[in-house]
């Protein structure tokens, strides 16, 4: 009985991984069919198509302010999500069942719903969208990403390491950067990957904030409707999809070491 148990969980874990990264491994095959139809049989192989990214002025454009946007709202991010996490981890205060549950509602709002809000929010200010105000709506769906990383590995070590610190003369600022940011740093570099993950190939939220300059999710759907532009746009989504399965990867052997 046993053993049949853990057969199915096996073939259940396979079947995931293959629905998980079957769609990404066909876009990195595509990427390298010498035919602009996406269809099986390949015709050959080239790397046309990535030499054909390289000459993309607009979307290296779009790549650029979604690097930009990832790295400046991820930073942002995750300051803010790691006072936070400290504040709720460290200390009991009136009304901190209240902002947990504030923190976390990004979580269960759909992302669209959130845009709207935003969008709304910014219309009533006359604020123009524009990469700041996408980056805005970067930084509201990032911070409860930070403090569910960093809060859990603040959990992890027992505040009497602080506390031992701080008898021995160091004031709290001299024991958050010599004792808590330190042991806490693998998950606020995991915390800040996965940000900048999340950041970069957010969709639904950037459509309505956007202005001008739009972002590289925002270029890749606009270029769907020509069909001449497809394999392009493959070969970008699967540097695009390896690059962010790494980072992630990574960000989780991080806060596994933490």
């Amino acid at each position: 009985m046993r053993r049949r148990f853990f057969s199915a969980a096996w073939a259940y874990y396979i079947l995931l991984v293959i629905f998980l990264y079957l769609p990404i491994g066909l876009l990195i095959v595509f990427s390298f069919n010498d035919s602009p139809m996406v269809v099986f049989p390949l015709k050959g192989f080239t790397l046309k198509w990535y030499g054909a990214l390289a000459q993309a002025r607009e979307m290296l454009a779009a790549l650029r302010n979604s690097l930009i946007l990832g790295l400046a709202s991820s930073a942002v991010a995750t300051f803010l999500g790691t006072m936070a996490a400290l504040a709720a981890v460290r200390y009991r205060f009136p009304g901190r069942g209240v902002f947990m549950a504030v923190s976390a509602m990004p979580l269960v709002i759909p992302y669209v719903v959130l845009g709207v809000a935003l969008l709304i929010l910014f219309s009533t200010f006359n604020i123009e969208r524009s990469l700041f105000t996408v980056g805005i709506g970067h930084i509201v769906i990032n911070i409860p990403y930070v403090m569910l990383i960093v809060g859990a590995r603040l959990v992890g070590f027992p505040s009497s390491l602080e506390e031992a610190a701080m008898d021995l003369g160091a004031t709290y600022w001299g024991t958050l950067r010599r004792v808590t940011i330190p042991i806490a740093m693998p998950a606020i570099v995991a915390a800040f990957l996965t940000s900048f993950t999340t950041s970069f190939d957010e969709f639904a939220v950037s459509f309505f904030l956007t202005g001008t300059e739009v972002t590289l999710p925002i270029y890749v759907y606009s270029q769907l409707r020509f069909p001449s532009r497809l394999p392009v746009v493959i070969t970008l989504s699967a540097i695009v999809m390896t690059g962010s399965v790494a980072l992630l990867l990574f960000a989780e052997s991080l806060r596994r070491k933490g």
